[in-house]
């Protein structure tokens, strides 16, 4: 490869180790060009799957911040870009490789750690995204219900004691010192002039039975 290609395809492949949200190391050895073909239409849209040299390989992920590759860097090697849901293709290449058992995994990187083929094989494990965002929007769901049905509760309880005793109180106003008692009308209050007068009537009445007696 003449050098600017190879300039041209370390760059490529800097940036794709860069803009990856991660990347799995293959060994493709025995694999025809149809089985890798069925391999990048399995991946579909979540990752890009492409044979790389190794030593253009180690200097695009120097360049790109990542050591520690080398190791995994024997061999014939075809690298997944992931850029979708790491989990789903985790998945897809393991699934793939019990199918097709010359595909090896040899490792990989994720946030800009060197993982080995154990580790990227656990991400197979993993929930998808969806699964997650899924069970995620359940539980805030769950803890809205519940939160709504904590301040509802209260509320709907006063109401009804509140009620039980308005109507107890229409039954007997004692219950609530004379609460319940309807206010006099106008025609019901005292007049002012002879509530006044009245106390003073009782002594006059006394004086006329006094005169009454001496007169005998």
């Amino acid at each position: 490869m003449a050098r600017p290609d190879k300039a041209a395809a370390v760059e490529e492949l800097k940036e794709a180790f860069s803009a990856s949200n991660a990347t799995v190391l293959t060994e493709y050895r025995g694999l025809t060009v149809k089985s890798i073909k069925a391999l990048r239409r399995a991946l579909g849209e979540d990752a890009t799957y492409a044979v790389a040299k190794n030593t253009l390989t180690q200097i695009a992920a120097k360049e790109a911040g990542i050591e520690g590759l080398d190791e995994q860097l024997t061999g014939p090697t075809a690298i997944a870009f992931i850029n979708g849901d790491v989990a789903t293709v985790a998945k897809g290449l393991r699934d793939f490789a019990k199918d097709n058992p010359l595909l090896v995994i040899k490792g990989g990187v994720m946030d800009g750690r060197v993982l080995d083929a154990n580790e990227v094989k656990k991400l197979a494990d993993l929930e998808s995204r969806e699964v997650l965002l899924a069970k995620l929007a359940g539980a805030m769901q769950a803890n809205l219900s519940k939160a709504v049905y904590l301040i509802a509760a209260p509320l709907s309880q006063a109401a009804r004691v509140l009620g039980a005793l308005e109507a107890a109180a229409g039954e007997n106003p004692s219950l609530i010192g004379g609460a319940g008692q309807a206010a006099p009308t106008e025609d019901q209050k005292p007049d002012t002039a002879e509530a006044a007068s009245a106390p003073e009537a009782a002594p006059a009445a006394e004086a006329d039975d006094t005169a009454a007696e001496s007169a005998e």
